[in-house]
């Protein structure tokens, strides 16, 4: 920090070309042209670019997973700013030293400059060092950003939260990835003087591995170039054994948009229909190790809670609905956990197809049938003019009937006696068999004696 003083400083320096620093701190971008990601937050002609652009932001929270670029837009926004830019602590920082910064934002402010002071980690103020900033940006003296990991709502104190912009950040995709790692193979301040071949498959696991995080992805390839000796032509190749030994994570046979991305779903699908939940977790287990996205998993569970188990077990598709919530809200590595209990609860889940069978029956005589038009007495009476055209005339209301029951009909006349449930004697299916299979006999008996 600066005590006093009039010259802007910034405690993100410049990145030095020395091979002691990181490669992770050596690529950092260093302008918005090169800022890989978060095109929903930095894309042209949106208002965040534009305001680092035109030097008018405001306190800010960035919030996302490591590794997706949040202390590099902070760097960004160093470099660009005519404010005065201060890096603080949020580990060895205390009260007395955030109001210090405060009163000095202050001065700067009566003097016509503005004071940014960026937080890494910020969720770790308590809440009397984060009550220690409201007098200052409140008033503006002070432009807080900072970044967390974890979820602000949960972590900053309301004041505080209520005077700053959230601004989430995205894992980094694959793509994203694959263009950071090639900037830091083929740039002076990377690793082009270590003249690296890299296979296909060793790129391809180093990206997986990463997880959209591009620090862990600079580190691994940066150890893996460091593990490979060069040969007499003075080039490295890195295979996938030196990106394992780098990542200290073996490699699987498996691409998410290849052959082994459809067998490995369909053992694990297959295997949940089947009631073996040794075998859906193995195979849960393969897909979550080779990077497979976990949304995707989480929405192949809540198909097969609906397909292969339905009515059996109702709560079944609550519980993958909820595995997939907890997807999204808490993501890996902690997501395989709610992911292996409701592949267990799916598998040892009493199964039924019949409302899969229902609706492809139902949906095969739509599109085969004549489909004829809604009965008078379902459709709606509500606006005007519709009971003069005989709307809802005769409807038996059955919440007005003993056992909330009456015998009517539904179904076109043409469709009359059409059946496209049949419950199960499995699980919680086989009582709704035994209500169905009561109120279908009162119906049938009903038309029997209206034919005679």
């Amino acid at each position: 920090m600066q005590a006093k003083g009039d010259k802007k400083v910034s405690l993100f320096k410049e990145v030095k070309q020395h091979i002691e620093e990181p490669l992770a701190a050596r690529m950092r971008p260093r302008s918005l042209e090169e800022f890989v990601g978060q095109e929903h937050l930095l894309g042209e002609g949106r208002l965040l670019r534009k305001a680092i652009e035109e030097d008018r932001i405001g306190s800010m929270i960035f919030y996302g997973p490591p590794g997706s670029g949040k202390s590099s837009l902070a760097f960004i926004i160093a470099k660009l700013t005519k404010a005065h830019f201060e890096t603080f602590s949020a580990t060895a920082s205390t009260v007395a030293d955030i109001r210090r910064i405060g009163e000095l934002a202050r001065r700067r402010r009566g003097m016509g400059q503005k004071t940014i002071l960026f937080v890494d980690e910020i969720h770790r103020f308590n809440k009397a060092q984060q009550d220690a900033f409201l007098p200052y940006v409140e008033e503006g003296s002070l432009i807080l950003i900072g970044s967390t990991t974890e979820n602000p709502y949960f972590t900053i104190n309301s004041p505080l939260l209520s005077r700053m912009k959230i601004l989430s950040f995205q894992p980094l995709s694959e793509e994203e990835l694959k263009e950071i790692l090639k900037r830091a193979l083929e740039e002076e301040r990377g690793l082009k003087n270590y003249n690296i071949v890299i296979d296909k498959a060793a790129e391809e696991h180093l990206i997986r591995f990463a997880e959209g995080d591009a620090r862990t992805l600079l580190n691994s390839l940066e150890l893996a170039a460091l593990l490979t000796s060069p040969d007499d032509k003075g080039t490295r190749y890195i295979g996938i054994r030196e990106a394992e030994e780098a990542s200290q994570k073996r490699a699987l046979l498996y691409d998410r948009e290849g052959d082994e991305h459809y067998q490995v779903i369909s053992a694990y699908i297959k295997s949940i229909r089947g009631s073996d939940p040794d075998a859906a977790v193995y195979w849960l287990a393969r897909m979550l190790y080779a990077g497979e996205d976990p949304r995707f998993i989480a929405r192949r569970l809540i198909i097969a809670a609906a397909e292969d188990i339905g009515n059996a077990d109702p709560i079944a598709l609550l519980v993958a609905t909820a595995a997939a919530q907890a997807v999204e809200y808490v993501g890996l590595p902690e997501a395989q956990i709610p992911l292996a209990q409701a592949t267990i609860y799916l598998a040892t889940a009493p199964k039924s197809n019949s409302a899969y069978l229902a609706i492809s029956k139902a949906i095969n005589e739509v599109a085969e049938g004549k489909n004829p038009p809604v009965p008078l007495h379902l459709r709606n009476p509500s606006y005007w003019g519709a009971k003069k055209m005989g709307y809802g005339k005769d409807y038996k209301y059955p919440h007005s009937y003993e056992g909330h029951f009456v015998v009517q009909d539904y179904l076109p006349k043409e469709l009359l006696g059409k059946i496209f449930y049949e419950p199960t004697e499995e699980g919680q299916e086989k009582q709704i068999k035994e209500r169905l299979e009561k109120w279908r006999r009162l119906i049938r008996l009903a038309r029997e004696k209206s034919s005679e």
